[in-house]
């Protein structure tokens, strides 16, 4: 059976391993991206990477998903931000070409995350998808008709600096703002808190995280309507580390979108929580692979 090498580059950790032809993790890993460092150490272990499964047994081909802006023809970094020092410019492809003859493809995180729900998760059967991975800040990705749209530049779909309230998506609607806000409510340092805190506070009673959090969720469903009278999908899906909190969210988010949506445009979206948490990149970067080769 055919074997893939699969990476998933993203600020804190390198997930990577092996994924057959069927689309199944057959082994998974971990190290530091030590982001800091910069890209060329990055891409130094990458390189690494694919040399030890390649001297080990045949593979045929490498997939990489990893935040940025990616120019996915030339397989190499279009746009990163300060968080990775010199990873803009940096390239995959090549050196994995000209290395080990293997073929290789790049996409961004968000939007493999966003093909791993439409293959296998959430998002399964959806004719025009919207995926929105609310962390750090806000990801979007719009999967039409099984395709990822780019956009003209490869910047389609960068839905978190969209205007919203006088400010922007992220700033509002993100987790770290919401962990940011109840920091702020409390007078205590923002470091004592995380989303799981927020979540269990609130559970708990606590006001000022209830209050925060229906604040996130108002924000986040004006944001998903706004895109949603451009994009008018079938399925939103919503993915990042807080969502896990589905039981507590949905019921939320959903009746903040019926108030902010037109009811045609809401009648027809199916709201939904991402399923392939922690192997979307993974799975999405080999999806992504097999529709480029």
């Amino acid at each position: 059976m055919r074997k893939y090498i699969s990476i998933d580059i993203g600020g804190t950790f390198i997930k990577y391993g092996l994924i057959n032809e069927n689309g199944e993790i057959l082994e998974k890993k971990e190290l530091a991206t030590e982001a800091n460092k910069g890209g060329e150490q990055i891409l130094a272990k990458i390189l690494k990477i694919v040399e030890t499964y390649h001297s080990k047994e045949p593979v045929e081909g490498v997939a990489i998903s990893t935040a940025g802006m990616v120019d996915s023809k030339k397989g190499a970094i279009r746009y990163a931000s300060d968080l990775i020092p010199g990873y803009t410019g940096i390239n995959f492809k090549d050196p994995i070409k000209e290395k080990f003859n293997l073929p290789c493809s790049v996409e961004n995180d968000v939007n493999c995350a966003g093909l791993a729900e439409y293959e296998t998760g959430a998002g399964k059967n959806s004719k025009i998808a919207l995926i929105l991975t609310i962390g750090t800040g806000i990801g979007g990705c719009a999967i039409i008709n099984g395709e990822v749209y780019h956009g003209i530049s490869g910047s389609a779909m960068e839905v978190g600096y969209m205007r919203v309230k006088d400010s922007t998506f992220e700033t509002l609607g993100s987790a770290k703002a919401l962990v940011e806000k109840v920091a702020k409510l409390k007078g205590e340092a923002k470091e004592n808190w995380d989303g799981k805190k927020v979540f269990e506070c609130a559970k708990n009673g606590d006001d000022d995280c209830i209050g925060a959090i229906d604040e996130m969720c108002d924000i986040l469903a004006l944001g998903i309507a706004n895109i949603s009278y451009v994009l008018n999908p079938d399925t939103v899906i919503l993915g990042g580390g807080i969502m896990a909190q589905e039981d507590y969210l949905y019921t939320k988010i959903d009746n903040k979108l019926k108030e902010h949506l037109e009811k045609p445009l809401y009648d027809v979206i199916r709201l939904k929580f991402a399923s392939n948490q922690n192997a979307a990149g993974m799975l999405g970067a080999f999806y992504n692979f097999q529709n480029q080769n």
